[in-house]
């Protein structure tokens, strides 16, 4: 089949809209929000307001300021996850740093002995090698102008300029004696540490590459705790692997011990509350206010 559908004014897009049933009070102002949001980035957005996908029909009286009210308040959840994440990350990075340092020495990142496989460690050199060199850091261009061997800066410089997706790798790639150690700084086990900075490096680029979140079905799931830490696994919700929720209570209990006062709970909270957002879409479960995690301050 051959691609033949012409691109539309924003005045068509607005016919097109009411012509499927979308209330529009203000077609001024839908005009400018379609010139500078993307028909197409909005679509996601009013999937939830159509009584019928396939002939795109909206249910009575859904309108375009309610779809533009999830689309405000998905912007503003990808920013309030790039805060925690940003706090948790740091946390991570200092953890990796801190213990192989300590059991191992300032280059012990560079040694294949402390790596699961080989082919995974000359891999992760390489790529760390590129991003080094890429680096205007100054205390990057000290080393580098300063010493001559080690080829690489010591693992609390590298820490500060590796790309998370190449930490999460470097963390995949540790023995299981050191992964614990690091995943044991939060409470973790191995499997749910190495699994969750996958998780969260994906996340990450989704907040970062302002694509949407909320209701979004997740490609890259985390690892559900089991029994411990204990408030998280009774916090957790099963049966929603692939919705942001179990990304969420995750922060929490991490900002809990990375940044007590972070008020990022409260936050997140008035944010649900001040755009009346259903959360079960995102994978709340009914009554979460009750669950232990939610209920700690």
């Amino acid at each position: 089949m051959e691609f033949n559908k012409p691109a539309r004014t924003l005045d068509q897009q607005v016919a097109l809209l009411r012509g499927r049933g979308m209330r529009i009070d203000d077609p001024r102002r839908a005009k400018h929000y379609l010139r500078h949001l993307n028909y197409y980035r909005l679509t996601a957005y009013w999937l939830p307001f159509e009584a019928e996908h396939a002939a795109h029909r909206f249910e009575e009286g859904s309108g375009f300021e309610d779809v533009l009210n999830l689309y405000v308040f998905d912007r503003e959840f990808r920013l309030l996850l790039l805060d925690a994440i940003e706090r948790v990350e740091v946390s991570l990075r200092t953890i990796w740093a801190y213990q192989l340092a300590h059991r191992y020495g300032p280059h012990a990142y560079l040694k294949r002995k402390h790596a699961r496989r080989a082919d995974w460690h000359e891999s992760n050199i390489r790529r760390l090698k590129k991003e080094i060199h890429r680096s205007d850091e100054l205390f990057i261009q000290h080393y580098l102008n300063t010493y001559e061997e080690p080829e690489l800066p010591p693992i609390w410089s590298v820490c500060e300029v590796m790309s998370f997706g190449l930490l999460s790798r470097w963390l995949t790639q540790l023995r299981p004696s050191d992964a614990n150690v690091v995943a044991k700084e939060w409470g973790f086990d191995q499997r749910v540490l190495r699994g969750f900075v996958r998780h969260l490096t994906y996340i990450r680029n989704l907040c970062a590459h302002h694509s949407r979140v909320w209701n979004r079905s997740l490609t890259v799931t985390m690892p559900i705790p089991r029994s411990k830490p204990g408030v998280l696994a009774a916090s957790v919700n099963q049966r929603a692997e692939r919705r942001i929720y179990n990304t969420i209570v995750t922060l929490v209990f991490l900002l809990n011990q990375v940044s007590p006062d972070h008020g990022w709970k409260e936050r997140l909270l008035n944010l649900l509350a001040r755009h009346d957002v259903d959360v079960e879409k995102m994978g709340f479960p009914s009554e979460f206010e009750r669950l232990a995690i939610w209920r700690t301050f």
